[in-house]
């Protein structure tokens, strides 16, 4: 089969499979922090600092296996990372839902930080299918495969968790071996052998892996853009449930449901604007408009006293979501076929150094400012910081994509 043949089926493959992935990883997402607090004994600022050092563990994993993932997948083929890190996935899961205590639910989320590292090989994947001037809208509708995930997952994840606590686990692992079984007779390589290169522990480390971004020009200038917007997305998952629960006294279906609204816009942005935005105005203004918008999402996040002005924030943040696409599609014309994977090794591991310090980063920063002893009680402060990084951000982009054009 020619590489022309395989595109449009092979991305509408990968796109169901990134969609079952999020799925499963969403499903979790409203219980998780609530079950760490619970074995932390209901303090909520003492589980809060827990969670921080969950995720950062979680982080620590991407930051390694990102750059060995994205090299394996360059020597091997996309299809084997792919679906040996979903059936671990699947694994991972049923572990956790048997978790009988923290250090259990920690070595977990250790294994889950190493399997979910396959999503910069998905991302090779999508580099691989796509001709060069149609990545950013490829990489959109990836971001809406993320987005439909959400839409879902924490919607159920909410429902079953009102259930069970360990129940949205087991629903988890049953779509994550339900995904890595599709991918087993329906998923196509994408990488001819043509286009392999050997593999390499000297480059496949992390650090090695970033040297790629200075290799080429205005890669490192775009790279520091996504590592801020990274590090400041890490504030959603490492304290919204927490931060809606202290502030809102939202219980986990309202969690859940809040979540599917950012899915649903989520969605409807990266499945549906981004690719007549960026064809209109560029990738350039794209990156930029995205970063504007989230670092006002975020502000409206960190101040609204009633969780009515909360969901408003999420019209903003989701719009957001042009800034992603238009940065990888800027970065991924820039390097070879034979550097896709470890292109996207290299980003997840600036990813993964973003998710080891945000975790803790906001989580500190929520706990230092709800404490009863605080000078100031702002609970929005990690939001308000995240916004801060997204200016950075935006400030670093006018200089690091000033010559990108429409296409």
């Amino acid at each position: 089969m020619s590489q022309l043949t395989l595109r449009r089926p092979a991305l509408i493959f990968i796109l169901i499979t990134i969609t079952l992935d999020m799925l499963a990883i969403g499903i979790i997402i409203p219980v998780l922090p609530k079950l760490v607090v619970d074995f932390a004994g209901g303090d909520s600022a003492h589980g809060a600092e827990i969670y921080g050092l969950f995720g950062a563990a979680w982080a620590l994993m991407q930051f390694f296996c990102s750059p060995i993932m994205g090299a394996l997948s360059d020597r091997y083929g996309r299809r084997r990372v792919i679906l040996i890190s979903n059936f671990g996935l699947g694994l991972d899961y049923i572990l956790m839902a048997l978790a009988p205590n923290l250090m259990w639910l920690f070595v977990g989320r250790v294994i889950s930080g190493i399997t979910a590292a396959s999503i910069s090989t998905a991302q090779a994947y999508i580099a691989d299918v796509t001709p060069a001037d149609k990545r950013a809208g490829a990489f959109g509708l990836m971001g809406a495969c993320f987005g439909l995930g959400f839409v879902l997952g924490p919607g159920l994840g909410g429902l079953l968790g009102s259930i069970d606590s360990h129940l949205p686990f087991w629903v988890a692992a049953a779509l994550s071996l339900t995904n890595a079984m599709y991918g087993l007779f329906v998923l196509p390589e994408s990488l001819p052998p043509e286009n392999r290169s050997a593999f390499s522990w000297r480059r496949a480390n992390p650090i090695a892996s970033l040297r790629l971004l200075l290799a080429h020009k205005d890669l490192a200038g775009l790279a520091s853009v996504g590592f801020l917007s990274n590090l400041a997305h890490v504030v959603l998952p490492s304290t919204f449930v927490l931060y809606a629960g202290y502030r809102y006294h939202w219980d986990a279906r309202d969690v859940g449901l809040a979540m599917a609204l950012v899915g649903v816009c989520s969605a409807v942005v990266q499945g549906g604007l981004v690719r007549p935005f960026v064809a209109h105005f560029g990738e350039r203004a794209a990156l930029l408009t995205g970063l504007i918008a989230g670092a006002v999402g975020f502000v409206i996040f960190g101040l609204a006293p009633t969780g009515t002005l909360f969901l408003w924030g999420i019209l903003f943040t989701t719009l957001w979501g042009l800034a992603g696409p238009a940065a990888q599609g800027l970065m991924s014309r820039r390097v070879g076929a034979s550097e896709q994977g470890r292109l996207q090794g290299a980003n997840s591991s600036l990813t993964g150094i973003a998710q080891l310090i945000g975790p803790l980063l906001f989580t500190y920063t929520f706990a230092k400012f709800i404490n009863p002893d605080a000078a100031w009680h702002l609970p929005g402060a990690p939001f308000l910081l995240a916004a801060l990084l997204l200016f950075a951000a935006m400030l670093n982009a006018l200089y690091a994509a000033r010559n990108a054009t429409a296409i």
